[in-house]
């Protein structure tokens, strides 16, 4: 091989090797960047979750027989469409000591998922009266 030839050898593996590089570099910014945005979508869905429709919303009836898990009321509510992340309520209800109560609950795709909490956590009206 003459010298002319091993030159641009080594000036095209010094290219393709950086070349190498910076696409490694993109794909871990796009990756970080993905990351992060879907870490603060869920953070923002624990902190701040509004209803799903405005006022006045649907009114929805869940009826819970108390066996369920604190993530199975969850996945109730989201098929039921009263809060858009189960994952996010699980948390929320774990700050918010949230047991499971057996009931019927009436429930409205307007209120927040700290109100549902709040709501979740007295025991039903219809339930209370019936104990008397």
């Amino acid at each position: 091989m003459s010298r002319v030839t091993r030159e641009i050898n080594r000036i095209s593996m010094m290219v393709i090797g950086l070349s190498g590089r910076l696409i490694a570099y993109a794909l871990i910014l796009v990756v970080l960047i993905l990351g992060v945005r879907r870490a603060y979508e869920f953070g923002h869905s624990i902190f701040y979750s509004p209803g799903m429709e405005e006022e006045p919303g649907t009114g929805k009836t869940v009826v819970l027989d108390g066996d369920e898990t604190v993530a199975e009321v969850g996945e109730i509510l989201e098929e039921a469409g009263l809060i858009r992340d189960s994952r996010a309520f699980t948390i929320q209800a774990m700050v918010y000591e949230y047991e499971v109560q057996p009931g019927t609950y009436e429930l409205n795709t307007s209120e927040s998922s700290k109100e549902i909490i709040a709501i979740l956590r007295e025991a039903p009206a219809a339930e209370t009266e019936a104990g008397q």
